[in-house]
């Protein structure tokens, strides 16, 4: 029976530092973060999903985006090794979660960067974006650990956003979708339907056809909806200044042992 638990973690009071790479720095509401950020983890739980609170980090300003620190395929958890220096205190937490939950724990090691932002998974195609903050030798030990569970590891070069998943998500149906002026090669993708808005591009599956979305893409929510798809709308408008997403927010776990 597949698993529905999901990863999340509060944010840190040092919120507001969190890096910024690819867009320009705006002041952080704190208090409506944490208010967004509870609206988001209950979401999940209204569509099925059992949250599972990492630890804090709160000397972590980035922690939040707990996505980063980890991949998970099948009940097997790569811990990632961030190409951001400042963020590999935040992997701890995340490594005693998953081994709580019974996932079999490797690690990426140095010379490797790798960030779970950079990891989509369709299916069994795992599309790792070799970027800023994943490099060659972290694509290399993802491919290690992963494709001898019957996991087909594609690297798709990234250059104009933070990660892969600030570009690229996939629908129910493994179409992938995609904001077009951020994407750097459209044609990797099988089946690629682009999308009117940014932060369209971001839907986390909340299955039985329900996308969870953010408030900010609301043409691409109607795009979705006209499809067939049932938006589920929250907004995380202060995580967005952050080049965060709704991805970011949690690590969904759909093949834990239960």
């Amino acid at each position: 029976m597949p698993s529905k638990k999901a990863l999340i973690r509060r944010p840190s009071p040092r919120l507001a530092e969190g890096l910024v790479t690819h867009i320009e720095r705006e002041e952080i509401d704190a208090g409506l973060a944490g208010r967004q950020w509870e609206a988001y983890a209950e979401a999940l739980r209204t569509h099925g999903w059992e949250t599972v609170e990492v630890d804090p980090a709160d000397d972590c300003p980035d922690s939040v985006f707990v996505e980063d620190a980890v991949v998970v395929y099948r009940n097997v958890a790569l811990i990632a090794r961030p190409g951001a220096e400042s963020r590999r205190d935040e992997t701890g937490g995340v490594e005693e979660a998953v081994a709580r939950l019974g996932c079999s724990v490797n690690w990426v090691w140095e010379p490797g960067t790798l960030e779970g932002g950079d990891v989509l998974k369709v299916g069994d195609t795992i599309y790792v974006g070799r970027g800023g903050r994943t490099n060659a030798a972290g694509v290399q030990q993802l491919r290690a650990v992963f494709e001898p569970l019957g996991a087909r590891v594609v690297a798709v070069p990234v250059s104009k956003v933070l990660h892969l998943k600030s570009a690229v998500t996939a629908l129910p149906d493994g179409t992938v979708i995609g904001y077009a002026p951020l994407v750097d090669t459209p044609s990797l993708f099988p089946r690629f339907l682009p999308v009117p808005e940014e932060s369209g591009a971001h839907v986390v599956l909340l299955d039985g056809g329900k996308l969870l979305i953010a408030a900010s893409a609301p043409k691409t929510a109607e795009l979705l909806a006209d499809l067939g798809h049932e938006p589920v709308v929250v907004d995380i408008s202060e995580f967005e200044k952050l080049e965060g997403c709704v991805t970011c927010l949690s690590v969904r776990l759909r093949e834990l042992y239960i």
